[in-house]
């Protein structure tokens, strides 16, 4: 790496544990006003101090993020349909929908593309994909590779060990995809640091264990979204994700600081 590329790359990190808690609001360019984000600001500016990175869109940042906040950003530069193309098939035949120069005006530490393998629409995005490393590369700016698989295909270690390897070796520096058993496998065969995807709201105490046995199968960290701020209270959780992801705390050492955290 160049020495702006390490620089924007090791802000994700924390420098002790060098592992990452990734926070995702990122979830309005295809949801709308997703429960919980109703209100962005309100609910992530509470949250702030304990994310290593945020990742959201540029309208999100420019309209709900101040400025002066020190928080490195993970700027969503893809896009091109919504929750409702869902009906037909056509969810995450994505497109790029931000520039690289845009993403460097709004100071991004790196910048984040999603991409199906296994859909009808695999090539298209695959394609739109290696546009926005190459422009990355081109200013030093990390890429994120958001990588799931097409309708009709297991969330298994087979599958999403196929989607991150051909993210990294298209060029991602990270990416990001969900946890599966035999998650090691998924990690060992990516040549690249891999963290998990929240995914939908489930139980706090199932989250937590999810991203401990993810750590433990060798992740680098998670980047969460709605299991934080659809939880029952959002500060106790990320505070007790970042006790796993930084501290390795068990799931049930995480749960009790849970909450320790909401009752107080």
């Amino acid at each position: 790496m160049d020495w702006g590329m390490e620089n924007r790359f090791s802000r994700l990190f924390d420098q002790k544990s060098g592992r990452t808690v990734l926070f995702a609001v990122d979830h309005g360019y295809f949801m709308g006003p997703t429960t919980g984000l109703e209100q962005l600001d309100k609910a992530v500016g509470p949250l702030l101090p304990y994310v290593d990175a945020l990742m959201l869109t540029r309208g999100a940042l420019r309209n709900y993020i101040k400025p002066n906040v020190d928080v490195p950003i993970i700027l969503r530069v893809s896009g091109g349909t919504s929750i409702l193309a869902r009906e037909w098939g056509d969810l995450l035949h994505e497109g790029i929908t931000v520039s690289m120069e845009e993403a460097i005006r709004l100071n991004a530490s790196a910048v984040a593309f999603s991409v199906m393998v296994g859909s009808r629409f695999e090539r298209d995005t695959l394609l739109e994909f290696t546009k926005v490393i190459d422009e990355a590369e081109r200013y030093g700016i990390p890429t994120l590779g958001v990588v799931a698989v097409g309708e009709g295909l297991n969330r298994d270690a087979r599958y999403l060990s196929l989607a991150g390897r051909i993210a990294a070796e298209l060029g991602a520096r990270l990416i990001k995809t969900y946890y599966c058993e035999e998650f090691e496998r998924v990690v060992s065969t990516c040549p690249v640091p891999v963290v998990i995807a929240g995914g939908k709201k489930i139980p706090e105490k199932d989250a937590l264990t999810m991203a401990y046995s993810a750590v433990q199968a060798g992740a680098v960290g998670v980047d969460m979204g709605r299991n934080i701020f659809q939880s029952e209270d959002p500060v106790a959780m990320i505070q007790a994700v970042r006790a796993i992801v930084h501290k390795n705390a068990t799931p049930d050492e995480a749960f009790e600081l849970f909450n320790e955290l909401k009752n107080r």
